[in-house]
């Protein structure tokens, strides 16, 4: 399978505005995700998709491939949709988030690799210990499982509710990088915003709603990404 992975970049942000071009112990942070996806041996090519001038030339810079996307996306999953179109010799594509610095290849590798089940159109990435505060937190996605360890649902809530059950019930913490099916990726264009993706604001549920399941490949890394000023030290110590 040849592998496309494409890294939404965006300029502008509410809470981190210029966030892809903060320094990062000598390189940009995009350098960082950059570089951490090339370690991959199963990626064939990379491109960076912003609709800014000043992170085409920082791509330049070092070297990477970049493309010059529409400003009128409202997410990195329209950006995706816009590189596949114009490179069509990619069985499979990968939406990787571009405030990632730490991503490590073993995680795109492993989700690369459910794509070995031909009827697997989109997956995902999810962790199966998850702790109480992160249950509570709102900015932690959870997900459940059917058996094939495909997506039941995605949530901000604690889900599913344990209080009338002594079993073993259990959700895990979503990650969000997903690698989807050219064709699976292209028919997103035509799928409108529903109810549940608008309560959630999870793009995901989207898909779901018009009938595509989503592969969860359990994983134990989780690497920090970067969401806002606050969160740049602990990249550093890291780093």
């Amino acid at each position: 399978m040849r592998v496309l992975a494409v890294i939404p970049s965006r300029y502008e942000s509410s809470r981190f505005p210029g966030k892809p071009l903060i320094d990062l112990a000598g390189k940009s942070m995009i350098q960082r995700v950059y570089e951490g996806v090339s370690k991959s041996n199963l990626i064939s090519k990379i491109v960076v998709a912003t609709d800014d001038q000043r992170i085409v030339d920082e791509v330049i810079s070092f070297k990477g491939q970049v493309m010059m996307t529409s400003p009128e996306h409202v997410n990195g999953t329209g950006r995706c949709v816009e590189v596949c179109q114009q490179l069509e010799n990619y069985d499979l594509v990968i939406n990787v988030q571009g405030d990632e610095p730490l991503i490590q290849p073993k995680q795109l590798d492993i989700l690369i690799h459910a794509f070995e089940d031909p009827d697997v159109e989109i997956a995902t990435l999810a962790m199966p210990n998850i702790s109480s505060d992160d249950i509570a937190n709102p900015n932690r996605v959870k997900v459940v499982l059917d058996c094939n360890n495909d997506a039941l649902y995605f949530s901000r809530s604690p889900i599913p509710n344990t209080e009338k059950t002594s079993e073993s019930v259990s959700s895990f913490k979503h990650i969000g990088i997903y690698a989807f099916r050219r064709n699976a990726l292209l028919e997103t264009r035509k799928m409108k915003a529903c109810s549940l993706e608008i309560s959630e604001s999870l793009e995901q549920l989207r898909w779901m709603y018009f009938g595509k399941k989503i592969r969860v490949v359990e994983t134990t890394i989780e690497t920090p990404n970067i969401d806002s000023p606050a969160d740049v030290e602990k990249v550093l110590r890291l780093l």
